[in-house]
């Protein structure tokens, strides 16, 4: 909203506002949270900082659990869904233990030699329930 009013300064705001049914006191609120943030916001800057040198000095490896494990043991309460909500925003991850799935065969390695020598095909029916 603002962007507009500032790309188009010719425009008079209270005719705009007025069209889109919005009071001129939040046109203010919106224009003083540019100015100045919110403390909600300023905290969640210097959280986003702290996680950073922590996932940092893990190697990259601490995810949101372990982070936030970090900030309790340094006295810093947060909850745990806000340490997951700013490290997505700030594009944080950890790595996963997990491996990578099953095991993919070389294929050009030899294949192994069949010992068992068993058939496994199932037996085709003829007679496919037609009974009378």
């Amino acid at each position: 909203m603002t962007a507009l009013l500032d790309e188009h300064p010719r425009l008079g705001f209270e005719c705009v506002l007025r069209e889109l049914h919005i009071a001129s006191s939040t046109y203010y609120r919106w224009r003083r949270a540019e100015r100045e943030p919110c403390e909600r916001v300023r905290r969640d800057a210097e959280l986003i900082g702290q996680i950073k040198q922590i996932h940092a000095d893990s190697g990259g490896t601490y995810g949101s659990p372990r982070v936030h494990a970090a900030l309790r043991r340094e006295d810093v309460h947060v909850g745990r869904k806000r340490v997951e909500r700013l490290m997505r925003e700030a594009d944080i991850a950890g790595i996963s233990p997990r491996g990578k799935g099953f095991t993919r065969r070389d294929p050009k390695a030899a294949l192994a030699p069949d010992l068992v020598e068993q058939d496994f095909t199932a037996p085709i029916r003829t007679d496919c329930g037609s009974r009378i």
